[in-house]
């Protein structure tokens, strides 16, 4: 199986540095221009299936980018709980370094790293063959690289390639 993954584009709060979370941000004009032009990269390719997170930054990628996406709840960003509508500034210096340090964070009065995994993980293995191209956020798509051996964060509307199946990094062709 192949991940194609889309983290959404750009919100007022991802340009504020606010945590969203699972608050339902629209996509600002940057956001729509950057799901417009992902247009041309998926252009022509099919797939086995076309996911996205339910929170409206993300649907909006997916009908801008390539068309109308099956909708999970399973495909959220990290709930931030507490932290959500915070700038990255305006949390604690403990609650950033876990953040980073990425395992073993948990929201107060959200999710843990772990209980986001295993909502996807399930969704994923749910999946059958072939490729499929999920539009999600950007918690959701570095902890799949990280899985991939890659702990990159992912910029928005940036395409990347999973062979889920080894659990490694493809380059777009």
């Amino acid at each position: 199986m192949e991940l194609w993954l889309v983290r959404h584009g750009q919100t007022d709060w991802n340009r504020k540095h606010l945590l969203q979370g699972w608050v339902d941000t629209p996509l600002n004009q940057r956001g729509e221009r950057q799901a417009r032009a992902l247009a041309g990269s998926l252009r022509g390719r099919r797939f086995a299936g076309v996911w996205s997170s339910d929170l409206s930054r993300a649907v909006e990628t997916a009908r801008l980018a390539y068309g109308e996406p099956t909708q999970s709840t399973a495909l959220r960003e990290l709930d931030f709980g507490d932290l959500q509508g915070l700038s990255w500034e305006g949390i604690s210096q403990d609650d950033r370094d876990q953040m980073i340090a990425f395992d073993g964070f948990a929201a107060p009065g959200g999710e843990s790293h772990s209980q986001m995994r295993e909502r996807v993980l399930v969704f994923l293995d749910s999946l059958g063959e072939g490729a499929h191209l999920v539009f999600s956020h950007g918690g959701v798509i570095r902890m799949l690289r990280r899985l991939c051996g890659d702990d990159r964060f992912p910029d928005s509307c940036e395409l990347i390639r999973l062979d889920w199946t080894n659990r490694r990094a493809l380059r777009i062709d």
